[in-house]
């Protein structure tokens, strides 16, 4: 159930910035919401999501699936974490309404939230296509990804492929489809074969600090892959990335080791604070 309103301008933008062609469907519509769809697969099968976000900076996003009934249940939650309803973000906006950093950012946007992952394998491997590169060449690894291995749908769409199916494929025919270096190619296939042997469980429910632990065995995976897949598929609320360059940007150009000095003051809301910084400088810019 949805306890507070949410800051839909925000969520919009951040959905947008994070959309991968033949996964993903954004479709504007007349009266100025946005209806953004995809197919999930869980338990009961895969089923077709649906989140409508009205044209308002602040308001309810409306959840819709299409799909077997045993399907229906677990869509609606995965289309809850995607758009952050899984987390009440009011604790957090309480204690960080006054900060002298981010209390104008907090204030401004109340009703932030902080959107998950509507499928937490697809979102870790999105994470490792993303290193080191921008957003946009993230989404482009993404898309090539899909069209190379994703599972057709009845619409001409597709579903990303799991764990079973990255875990099978050569690295370096990996590589030459996707256009990624040879050491991220290594990293998806074993992240991949790590969820298959049961190494490695992604969701809010995992061991935060053994999950952290064998993220960063994995090859290719450093603290910011790990810290990211922490935010978006454990859900820990107390997630800080000081390498990131945008949030280090955002607090004025400073270092890594002061940005994370800095964070200490926001815990234990940091990947609230994350959201807030990542949106006003680089998603949707403050008005």
């Amino acid at each position: 159930m949805i306890v507070s309103p949410v800051d839909l301008r925000a969520l919009r933008a951040f959905l947008l910035a994070h959309t991968v062609a033949g996964l993903d469907t954004v479709e504007h519509l007349a009266d100025g919401s946005s209806r953004h769809q995809r197919w999930v697969t869980g338990e009961g099968g895969p089923a077709l999501l649906t989140v409508t976000l009205p044209a308002l900076d602040v308001g309810t996003p409306t959840l819709a699936v299409d799909g077997p009934a045993d399907a229906v249940r677990w869509a609606l939650a995965a289309g809850h974490r995607w758009v952050g309803l899984d987390v009440d973000p009011s604790a957090g906006v309480s204690a960080l309404a006054e900060d002298p950093v981010l209390g104008p950012l907090v204030r401004a946007r109340p009703h932030l939230r902080v959107p998950g992952a509507a499928d937490p394998f697809e979102t870790a491997v999105l994470v490792v296509l993303g290193q080191h590169v921008s957003l946009a060449a993230g989404r482009r690894f993404a898309a090539r990804l899909v069209a190379s291995f994703g599972v057709g749908c009845p619409d001409g769409r597709h579903r990303f492929p799991g764990p079973a199916l990255l875990a099978s494929l050569d690295a370096v025919a990996l590589q030459r489809a996707v256009g990624i270096t040879a050491s991220r190619a290594n990293a998806v296939v074993a992240l991949a074969r790590a969820v298959v042997d049961r190494r490695l469980t992604l969701s809010s429910t995992a061991d935060r600090r053994s999950t952290r632990g064998v993220l960063l065995d994995l090859p290719g995976v450093g603290p910011w892959t790990a810290d990211l897949v922490a935010l978006r598929c454990l859900r820990d609320p107390d997630v800080f990335l000081p390498g990131d360059l945008v949030l280090r940007r955002a607090l004025g150009g400073v270092s890594a080791a002061d940005a994370g000095d800095m964070a200490r003051a926001w815990a234990p809301h940091r990947s609230l604070a994350v959201l807030h910084l990542w949106t006003d400088h680089a998603l949707d810019p403050h008005r």
